[in-house]
């Protein structure tokens, strides 16, 4: 054990004096010592961060999927997808620390430190951007119809925020270079401006389009109606909407467009109300007239979805006596209320062929004197 000791001892004795030696040598306005930590510090951080990624990352992974939440999750995985380069560059940073280099050279490492803490920086927010609008993706198709609409806007989102942060990041990069940044703005609005107004109309849809999401005024499927214009809504897109008219044509509309006029949005309907005038004919008797409601209303009970409300004699025409009749289709399908309103006209007609009641039509009646 003495010999162990003794041995040990002469090792760090030799390299004690293998340090002390290395303060002798000079090369380029360094000794031999200070390169020696620059090394020893290089060699080390990267030891150090391959071993909290390897293990301690891996580790904090296992206690992160026994928690309720997956956030911890995303965290620990954007540490686990940091690069090697960046470990290269950290370690490489605060090792040459340690000497004295050209300024020329250390501008150029200060400069690849930066880039490559600007890049993980903005890769980690990029993830986290991810995660919390698939998040919220999650959520809304559960209670959202239009599922292509929200994912297509949820990309354009990520792509937005990523231009801008990337934008966000070359801003930072310029300004640790020395660029006055106030100055190149400066420079660039004239240019910004020329570029806003071309793009106006472009960026208005664009933003429209974020309206219509988020607002929902409609969504793919919903039949709405534009001023004369009308159909079934078959895409949301960043510039423009795409409907699908009843004659089967495909109309398609800027979303500032849609944004600024009056929709009706005929889906959002819990029923859909129809208003009919009956007229008779002047020689109908005044007990079969008691019993038209009564007959219309045994009609509409007797339909499914459809539900009455009321029937009056209404007015007197001038070829006819005129009764209002209106009830409700408990449908929102377009092509189911157009149905129910052809059932209860066919029923309405056929009883009242039945009962002898006449429907009534402008007639002239000429008398001729000798």
């Amino acid at each position: 054990m003495i010999t162990q000791f003794y041995l040990r001892f002469r090792c760090l004795n030799s390299i004690m004096q293998f340090v002390e030696q290395l303060k002798n040598y000079y090369f380029y306005h360094n000794t031999g010592y200070d390169y020696f930590l620059a090394v020893l510090v290089f060699i080390g951080l990267i030891i150090l961060l391959k071993i909290f990624q390897a293990f301690i990352l891996s580790r904090l992974k296992d206690l992160a999927k026994k928690t309720k939440t997956d956030f911890d999750d995303i965290l620990i995985e954007i540490f686990r997808k940091v690069r090697p380069p960046f470990y290269f560059f950290v370690s490489l940073y605060f090792g040459i620390k340690m000497l004295t280099l050209p300024e020329l050279l250390v501008t150029t490492i200060n400069i690849l430190f930066i880039i490559a803490i600007v890049y993980e920086v903005i890769r980690a927010m990029e993830r986290l951007v991810d995660y919390f609008l698939d998040k919220y993706l999650e959520r809304i198709e559960k209670t959202e119809e239009s599922r292509e609409t929200s994912i297509s806007m949820i990309k354009s989102l990520k792509l937005i925020i990523r231009i801008g942060l990337w934008v966000l990041g070359i801003i930072m990069i310029l300004g640790n270079l020395g660029v006055n940044i106030t100055s190149l703005i400066a420079s660039l609005g004239i240019g910004g401006i020329a570029i806003a107004l071309a793009l106006q109309n472009v960026l208005s849809d664009i933003f429209s389009s974020f309206s219509i999401y988020l607002d929902k005024p409609f969504v793919v499927g919903d039949f709405i109606q534009i001023g004369t214009d009308r159909g079934h809504v078959e895409k949301i897109g960043l510039k423009t909407t795409r409907i699908r008219t009843p004659l089967g044509e495909e109309m398609i509309i800027s979303n500032q467009e849609l944004t600024t006029a009056r929709v009706q949005n005929f889906r959002r309907m819990e029923k859909r109300r129809t208003s009919v005038n009956l007229g008779v004919v002047y020689g109908t008797s005044s007990e079969r007239l008691e019993i038209i409601p009564k007959i219309i209303k045994g009609i509409i009970d007797k339909i499914d979805q459809a539900e009455y409300d009321r029937c009056n004699f209404a007015s007197f025409g001038d070829s006819s006596l005129n009764f209002e009749l209106v009830y409700y289709v408990n449908s929102r399908d377009y092509k189911e209320y157009m149905a129910t309103n052809e059932k209860v006209n066919l029923e309405i007609y056929k009883r009242f062929e039945k009962e002898g009641i006449d429907f009534a039509y402008p007639t002239q009646t000429i008398i001729l004197e000798k």
